[in-house]
């Protein structure tokens, strides 16, 4: 077990969302500046998305420069206990926790320790009643020099003063218990992107052609990588991708995989034939066959990424209900209503989308997209998912 100072500073909070929370910090040996992730693990459902996201973060390691790289985990066990976690190896008390449906509350170490304690107080309790049993066997003597009327067979019982010692040893067990199980949490530690999410590098500039077409060819690269490996991220959108600022341009990092789903190998290749069930995403990018409950496979992700890149290149925004913050995102308007497209596209699979959508981009405006663009955002945005290209394609059409 080591202490956070001994590997890491944290330095301040950069983001919070519903699963954890994300600080910058640096290396305490080399003063390399990191992103870490704390996730609490106080229930099996959040601890299986945990294990999901550390699992697909450590198959991609660092080998694409558009994924997020994953530098080392940790498992806290105590208010300030850490410990390394091996790379392919998972904590076994949060496998535990999954399967039983419960969060675990003693690590192996622990129950070890628990089971040596066990062992020496059962032996202590055997020398005292050994104890006990001389003094029984010698007191008739006494009892009969004394006449007293107590029989020789009466069990010794165990002073007042020794059942309080267990009570509070007990109680203070429980306690440590309670404070482990509030401290247990993962800690991803993870490369720093200096220029924020997608929304926030894009939004905060003047829109750059360049720089729209570098987010395009960088993102269609990221998940031609991912599905090569038989990763579905399934919760694409422009949150879930990060931005570095270099001297050459931005460089854009897929990350947040806690949706992800590996598939066991890819059957001939073709990780289409990978199907799925659970619905899950975010509103504005999820394709209609989610949207519908419907079996879905690895193009749900061609779909959302349709959804960016139309947003991208054409600067098109909207505030989701009860925000205040512009996101980008393309859509289609019922009155007064912003309906995501994967919905429209659900109820209506004809429905005509409009590219380039003028009366919708945001100011100021950026040129609309050439028809070659144009055709390649409805072949993403297709309805059924069959008529979308896979990802190694479309990373070509991209290029």
């Amino acid at each position: 077990m080591v202490k956070m100072e001994a590997l890491y500073t944290l330095e301040r909070e950069v983001g919070r969302g519903s699963y954890g929370v994300v600080f910058e910090g640096h290396m305490a040996k080399t003063g390399q500046r990191v992103a870490i992730k704390r996730l609490p693990c106080n229930n099996p459902e959040s601890i299986e998305l945990y294990l999901k996201e550390l699992w697909a973060m450590r198959a991609t390691a660092k080998n694409h420069i558009n994924v997020i790289a994953l530098h080392g985990c940790l498992l806290q066990t105590g208010p300030r206990s850490l410990k390394n976690l091996k790379p392919g190896k998972l904590p076994v008390r949060l496998v535990e926790s999954v399967m039983k449906g419960t969060v675990s509350r003693l690590a192996q170490t622990e129950e070890r320790s628990a089971s040596r304690s066990n062992c020496q107080r059962r032996n202590n309790t055997r020398s005292r009643l050994e104890d006990n049993t001389c003094v029984s066997q010698a007191r008739p003597k006494l009892q009969d020099r004394t006449n007293s009327p107590i029989s020789n067979t009466e069990t010794p019982r165990t002073p007042q003063s020794r059942v309080g010692k267990r009570s509070a040893q007990r109680e203070d067990e429980e306690e440590q218990q309670q404070v482990q199980q509030r401290c247990l949490a993962l800690w991803l530690v993870m490369e720093y992107c200096d220029g924020g999410d997608l929304n926030q590098y894009l939004l905060s500039r003047p829109p750059d052609c360049q720089d729209n077409h570098t987010v395009v060819q960088q993102l269609s690269g990221a998940v031609a990588f991912l599905h090569g490996l038989g990763i579905t991220h399934r919760d694409l959108k422009p949150d879930n991708v990060l931005v570095c600022l270099t001297r050459e341009g931005p460089v854009v990092k897929v990350a947040d995989f806690g949706l992800s789903k590996m598939s066991d190998g890819l059957m001939e290749g073709d990780q289409t034939r990978q199907h799925f069930s659970s619905t899950c995403g975010s509103d504005f990018y999820m394709a209609p066959e989610v949207w519908g409950g419907l079996m879905y496979t690895a193009q749900a992700d061609i779909f959302s990424l349709g959804v960016m890149f139309w947003a991208v290149l054409e600067r098109i925004t909207f505030l989701e209900e009860g925000t205040t913050q512009e996101q980008l995102g393309a859509y289609v308007s019922k009155g007064r209503w912003l309906m995501p497209l994967g919905e429209a596209l659900w109820e209506n699979a004809d429905l005509q989308l409009c590219i380039p959508m003028k009366a919708k981009r945001a100011p100021p405006l950026p040129p609309p997209p050439g028809p070659a663009t144009c055709s390649l955002l409805l072949d993403m945005l297709a309805s059924d998912p069959d008529a979308r290209p896979p990802a190694d394609q479309l990373e070509a059409r991209v290029r």
